[in-house]
């Protein structure tokens, strides 16, 4: 079985069929399970309600519960880095 050490390594599934595929001949390094919960930060955070397709909800659910991860805390990280992303991009250090 091949251990996937870099999520970069995880590719896009086209079908259901073609994920079990590869999940059958691979595993996700501990650390790298580890590195990906969130750590909640101790200041008070804000509850806010976002609408989704119901489709692309089960399909964030199915790649959070495939990395044994709450969905909602894999989405604050999926923002999280799309922010910095942004913010290096921009060179906006400010925001």
């Amino acid at each position: 079985m091949n251990t996937i050490s870099d999520w970069n390594d995880v590719p896009d599934f086209e079908t259901d069929e073609e994920e079990h595929q590869f999940w059958s001949e691979h595993s996700l390094n501990p650390r790298l399970i580890n590195a990906s919960v969130h750590a909640p930060d101790s200041k008070e955070s804000t509850t806010i309600t976002l609408r989704f397709d119901p489709r692309m909800l089960s399909r964030i659910k199915r790649i959070a519960r495939s990395r044994f991860l709450n969905y909602q805390s894999m989405m604050k990280q999926w923002l999280a880095e799309r922010m910095e992303e942004e913010i290096r991009r921009s060179g906006d250090q400010d925001s």
